[in-house]
């Protein structure tokens, strides 16, 4: 069995330590990220409430910030300790008692079904192998009435491709990541597969695209879904 590639090996170690200037450092690259996570959560306002959430990929908790909408428990998910700890760290004084760190792949989650009333997934399904049964087991622990909730980039659209070099790129090689090689590794899943497959498991859902509301991976940069689920799709 071959060895797992040092490059990747070096970036998985530092990725806790790496992400947020990757992503956050630049005011443009900053600004767009952001404006990544407002678009997810245009959808809920101060007069909603979702008593269980679950935020798969929750990383270094970049998106909690973002929800409006009222909430009685939070629970951030991650495979990786360290980024939660760093999310840990950086929530410090925020909801007081409702927050949860739980270190956890997002494809087999440890809950029993219909626990969740909400499931947030943020720059996450690109990155997960079979995305189809991930999806399926994200519908799993949601309640009927549940809303699955998941933002992606649209990689490899026109301007997603254009927008890396603007930013990304740069900054990802100033600080050594090995760029190209980290993405062919990481975005795993084309945006337009991946909007086939939300489309097909729940064709009732609210699409929103940004910066145009237009739906073209071509022209946009991200794109937000929000399917409810209902008592058909959890029994399937």
């Amino acid at each position: 069995m071959q060895s797992e590639d040092k490059e990747w090996i070096e970036y998985r170690e530092r990725f806790s330590e790496v992400y947020d200037d990757a992503n956050y450092s630049s005011p443009l690259q900053s600004a767009v990220m952001r404006a990544s996570h407002k678009l997810v959560e245009n959808e809920y306002n101060e007069c909603t409430n979702f008593s269980r959430i679950i935020e798969i990929g929750a990383g270094t908790g970049e998106h909690l910030p973002y929800v409006r909408h009222g909430f009685d428990e939070y629970i951030l998910s991650d495979p990786d300790q360290k980024t939660l700890e760093v999310a840990r760290n950086k929530l410090a004084g925020m909801h007081a008692g409702k927050l949860g760190f739980v270190a956890q792949t997002g494809s087999k989650l440890d809950y029993p079904e219909h626990t969740f009333d909400r499931l947030v997934a943020t720059h996450v399904l690109e990155h997960i192998y079979h995305p189809h049964l991930v999806l399926k087991e994200w519908r799993r622990v949601l309640k009927p009435g549940g809303v699955l909730s998941i933002l992606i980039p649209t990689d490899p659209g026109l301007a997603w491709r254009l927008g890396r070099h603007l930013g990304p790129r740069r900054n990802a090689l100033a600080q050594g990541i090995p760029y190209d090689y980290i993405m062919a590794r990481e975005h795993v899943n084309p945006c337009n597969n991946l909007v086939a497959l939300l489309r097909h498991y729940f064709p009732d859902a609210k699409e929103a695209w940004w910066p145009f509301p237009v739906p073209s991976i071509d022209l946009n940069l991200f794109f937000a879904f929000h399917a409810v689920i209902n008592n058909q799709e959890v029994a399937q």
